[in-house]
């Protein structure tokens, strides 16, 4: 631009350009988002993973101690070690990094507890090599490529099995010419704080998934995952099997023997139930009359360490005392959305007997009826026999919120089957009813092996094909997290997933 020899006009100009720069400079709170949200799945992920590694340790351990499996074990147990070692090293250093970043962004305060996360110029000085640079990109990069060597020199064999697949690569990001760029510059040249807090936490993530690759080899050269059974408690009972409307009953559910690091989940009458040392107690009021059932589902890890879910029914008699009755045929609740079917008992015929409802409506004519409800709270049925009124109180609830799946939903994934999905479902699992969720729309965040940054994308509907250029991209080593997944239930109500789904990919 020439600048006008008029000096007002030239101030105009230079003003201009300065917000000009200043306007290229700004990171939209949004994309400030995004990365925080990124972030938080891969801690996440790096969570689960350290959790599944603790149990392959234990189970290493417990193998040096079995005769049959001890010789092996004494070969590889402490090759599994030295990948440990390697790895929480690595992961504190880059811990460290994450702390002297924060430092670095004019440190942590209440409102801001990651520093000025939309600064530009606090990663370009910890890891820039300029004239006020740290230098800790270059010491970074040395660091992922020594411990990329060091876990490959463990055993010729792991060499073989990972040189081409482990997580952890060191490789400098690539361009979109194509070509290899500089690590420091690639990665954290005039990148906000956030976004290299998040880079910094993937690195972490490739470091958990490298360890997981390498220790799990370990393990299945020696036998399978071995959960051992170290308590027992009840499988299942109930305190009585024949009550009188509105006695209470007590059910406990359990597996016979569990593992401490293992611990059973366990639903019963549809409703997920706490479980306390191995068994799930869950207390209701008997309705209805004649005999009653309760499903009751347990999903445990058996001694090879294999999932597997098994339903029970708890069956009881419910006596019918000298007036009314009203039996719900699905528990003692009536949900939203769906239409609940009732049983209603009256002493005189039916010529004598009224019934209504307040809370919501019934319809139907002799025993058989149906109830549907709008809102979350209490309902109650009158039953009016030979004049002779007896109410019936009982809950609303909303239906639960589902789970939103791709593909087989396992945290941790094969990338080639991850690939082939083309469509996210949502689930309800261990419900009564026949309710369908249908998925409207939401986020996917892509990140890891394939991608030198983190990248989004949107879908609507149960079809990932708008997402089809992203996934392809996948490969061993990719984290993909979805997020601001909303879907409709049969009652129409849209609702935002408060937990929706991550994948680890290998």
């Amino acid at each position: 631009m020439a600048l006008p020899k008029e000096p007002r006009q030239k101030m105009i100009n230079l003003m201009y350009l300065v917000l000009t720069a200043l306007l290229a400079l700004n990171v939209s709170s949004e994309i400030l988002n995004a990365f925080k949200v990124v972030d938080a799945s891969l801690k996440s992920s790096n969570t689960n993973i350290t959790t599944a590694n603790g149990t392959l340790y234990k189970s290493l351990e417990d193998k040096l101690s079995d005769p049959q499996s001890a010789e092996k074990a004494k070969i590889w147990e402490p090759k599994a070690k030295d990948a440990k070692k390697l790895s929480e090293d690595l992961y504190n250093y880059i811990d460290g990094l994450k702390k002297e970043l924060i430092q670095e962004a004019g440190g942590a305060t209440a409102e801001q507890p990651l520093g000025k996360e939309d600064d530009l110029e606090a990663a370009t000085r910890l890891f820039g090599e300029g004239e006020h640079g740290k230098k800790k990109g270059k010491e970074l990069e040395a660091k992922l490529k020594a411990y990329r060597d060091a876990m490959l020199a463990i055993d010729p064999a792991i060499k073989t099995e990972f040189e081409k697949t482990l997580a952890v690569d060191g490789a400098a990001p690539v361009g979109q010419d194509g070509k290899p760029k500089d690590f420091t510059i690639g990665y954290f040249h005039m990148t906000p704080t956030v976004a290299a807090l998040t880079l910094l936490s993937k690195f972490q993530n490739n470091v958990k998934n490298s360890e997981n690759q390498v220790v799990t080899y370990c393990h299945n050269k020696i036998g399978q995952v071995t959960v051992i059974m170290d308590q027992a408690a009840v499988l299942v009972g109930q305190s009585s099997n024949y009550v009188m409307p509105g006695q209470e009953i007590t059910v406990t559910a359990g597996v016979g023997s569990y593992s401490s690091k293992a611990a059973p989940k366990i639903s019963i009458g549809g409703a997920g139930v706490a479980v306390e040392n191995g068994v799930a107690t869950y207390k209701f009021q008997a309705s209805g009359a004649g005999s009653r059932k309760v499903p009751v589902t347990v999903t445990y890890l058996d001694q090879n360490g294999v999932s597997k879910t098994e339903t029970k029914e708890i069956e009881y008699t419910v006596g019918t005392p000298g007036g009314a009755a009203v039996m719900l045929d699905k528990m003692n609740v009536f949900y939203i959305g769906v239409p609940n079917p009732v049983t209603i008992g009256s002493p005189t015929g039916w010529d004598k007997t009224n019934v209504s409802m307040s809370g919501g409506s019934i319809s139907g004519t002799g025993s058989n009826r149906v109830v549907t409800v709008s809102s979350v709270g209490k309902a109650t049925i009158t039953v009016s026999a030979d004049g002779k009124p007896s109410t019936f109180e009982f809950r609303i609830k909303r239906i639960p919120d589902p789970i939103v799946k791709v593909g087989p939903g396992t945290p941790r994934m094969q990338s080639v089957v991850f690939k082939a999905q083309q469509y996210i479902r949502a689930e309800l699992e261990n419900f009564d009813f026949d309710a369908r969720f249908s998925v409207l729309s939401g986020t996917a965040y892509f990140t890891g092996a394939g991608f030198t940054r983190p990248e989004q994308g949107n879908f609507t509907g149960g079809n990932l094909g708008s997402l089809s250029g992203l996934i392809s991209k996948c490969g061993p080593g990719s984290s993909v997290i979805f997020d601001n997944v909303k879907v409709q239930g049969p009652d129409g109500t849209v609702r935002t997933i408060q937990n929706p789904p991550a994948y680890s990919l290998y």
